[in-house]
């Protein structure tokens, strides 16, 4: 005699947004390094061969990560705003939303690089630098120098707060748990002064130009 499997018994099914869902969960908890499809079909109670429905392999499910992670944050800007405070409106959004996630700025980062991902954020810094009526090939050389600092500034402020949280940069410098915060507000300040010179630099560039 046979019998029919429960519906309880039976595998759930699972759609593209369920897999980001649960990638982005494991990156949160573990990192990067855990971020495996064999651990993310476990989380999922399926096969690791199940994934491949919805991603080719991991660096497209990275892909995927990477733009969930850049629409985490919207920028606000409110009424009439010039290009210079569109672009620092932008950069502070997308800091906030790399930073949203543990190894953020690493995810986007590797996606990008590949050319898979990060196609929004360079849209939106674009779309900002536009404000200005600046050359077109000004504009898209512009938006990936504020991205690369972005991506690669966050990616450091990341692995410093790891550091911390381990204790490594304490105990090897001799700092005290008091100082992380001092060090965070430094790395903010480093942030702003970038974005700022950029916004300069590209300012200037637009008066030799004219």
């Amino acid at each position: 005699m046979t019998t029919n499997a429960t519906p309880s018994a039976r595998p759930q099914r699972h759609s593209r947004g369920d897999v980001v869902d649960a990638a982005l969960a494991i990156l949160d908890e573990y990192g990067l390094p855990d971020l495996t499809m064999r651990r993310l079909a476990l989380t999922l109670n399926v096969q690791p061969s199940a994934l491949y429905w919805h991603f080719e392999n991991k660096q497209t499910l990275l892909a995927a990560v990477s733009d969930r992670i850049v629409r985490g944050t919207r920028a606000v800007h409110h009424g009439e705003t010039d290009w210079a405070s569109a672009v620092r409106i932008e950069a502070e959004a997308l800091r906030n939303a790399l930073l949203s996630f543990r190894d953020g700025a690493e995810v986007v980062l590797s996606s990008q690089a590949l050319g898979l991902g990060a196609g929004e954020a360079l849209a939106r810094l674009t779309a900002a630098i536009h404000l200005g009526d600046f050359d077109e090939r000004v504009e898209r050389a512009a938006a990936a120098a504020f991205l690369h600092f972005l991506l690669g500034h966050v990616s450091h402020e990341q692995q410093r707060i790891q550091a911390d949280s381990l204790g490594v940069v304490i105990s090897s410098q001799g700092a005290k748990p008091s100082d992380v915060d001092t060090e965070a507000r430094r790395e903010r300040d480093s942030f702003d002064f970038g974005v700022s010179l950029l916004i300069a630099g590209l300012a200037v560039q637009s008066e030799v130009a004219r």
